[in-house]
């Protein structure tokens, strides 16, 4: 039976796309494996490659910070990111390398089984939230496939831009509610909206 310490040394050894060429570790990603929330970035930074470990820099110095303002521990949450390893020179993600990656991170998602999923960055949103832009969804949620998933800045955009800062903030205080929400028994559940606004107001609380 597959766990995540099997997923993680596959990953490790995988070779399914040229990011695997010039990484030095591949960063499976880390956490307990009955974590109700899994945040999902981009890619492994230098820090993360040099280490193996996700958002061990400055972006996850942040990332950490803002846990805290949510009311979580990090040892609570599982961290992985789209690709698990290290694009050169911190460039983008690429579509192929995306979806080679997408394997490892479908059964991440199954294994974990979390309520809440909250994406990191544009990459990780767009599976999830096809078509939208971040700078317009951030901060809110959505029901998909039977759990919660909330759109926010990767935490690297708000030390790049400082005036994201406060807005990133004010997402995560937001965190702790939308998990709530989403432990919410089905008849607890706040009754639907009439059928002619219900596909919006459904897909975004």
């Amino acid at each position: 039976m597959e766990n995540l310490n099997t997923l993680a040394g596959e990953v490790r050894r995988c070779a399914l796309c040229e990011l695997s060429r010039t990484r030095t570790n591949a960063v499976p990603g880390e956490g307990p494996a009955n974590a109700e929330i899994m945040f999902i970035g981009e890619g492994p930074g230098f820090n993360e490659d040099k280490q193996g470990r996700p958002f061990v820099g400055a972006a996850g110095q942040f990332l950490n910070e803002l846990l805290q303002i949510a009311g979580f521990k990090r040892e609570e949450v599982y961290i992985t990111n789209v690709v698990k390893c290290r694009p050169p020179g911190n460039r983008d993600p690429l579509p192929e390398e995306i979806q080679a990656c997408a394997r490892y991170l479908d059964r991440q998602i199954e294994l974990i089984n979390p309520r809440v999923i909250v994406t990191l960055g544009r990459f990780s949103m767009a599976r999830w939230f096809p078509n939208e832009k971040i700078s317009a969804v951030h901060g809110r949620a959505k029901r998909a496939g039977g759990r919660v998933v909330v759109a926010m800045f990767h935490p690297a955009a708000a030390l790049h831009q400082q005036s994201l800062r406060a807005t990133v903030e004010e997402d995560f205080r937001k965190l702790r509610q939308i998990v709530a929400e989403a432990q919410r028994k089905p008849e607890e559940k706040p009754a639907e909206k009439p059928a002619s606004d219900q596909a919006e107001q459904l897909s975004l609380f």
